[in-house]
């Protein structure tokens, strides 16, 4: 069965400027001469694997919304230069724009069921509206 996970997205301020970052992170790792895949690391290894990665997105919180999502691709424990045990979310580099959700601050990351998860917006659909509005009309429940 699916699941998904949930972070925000520290220090982004937007879905373009996630793809962005991305890109920029992609064009590091071809240029150092790594295999230009993107991830996140984090500290914690997710427990169930197996849900995630079976057709599971890591959803980003940007700005106090969720915005978007990546897919999973694999998970990856390794050990740091420190000795500290980590995990790299392998995921799709391209991001998808989602429905606008508002979601408070929190630390880590969480498990989000696929019925909880926002729906993906539909393509070419944008928000016309300035950010500040267009977040305020989404904790409304209005987008």
């Amino acid at each position: 069965m699916t699941t998904h996970l949930i972070k925000l997205c520290v220090g982004c301020e937007s879905v373009e400027h996630l793809a962005e970052w991305i890109e920029r992170r992609l064009r590091e790792r071809r240029r150092d001469g790594f295999k230009p895949e993107h991830f996140h690391v984090t500290r914690m290894m997710p427990r169930r694997g197996p849900e995630l990665l079976d057709g599971g997105s890591l959803y980003w919180v940007i700005k106090g919304s969720v915005r978007a999502r990546q897919r999973l691709v694999d998970i990856r424990p390794f050990t740091d230069a420190d000795g500290i045990r980590r995990c790299r979310l392998v995921l799709e580099p391209r991001p998808v724009e989602t429905e606008w959700w508002p979601r408070r601050p929190f630390q880590g990351w969480r498990y989000l069921r696929p019925q909880d998860a926002p729906a993906d917006r539909p393509t070419g659909q944008r928000a016309d509206l300035p950010p500040g509005m267009t977040a305020e009309l989404a904790e409304l429940g209005v987008l």
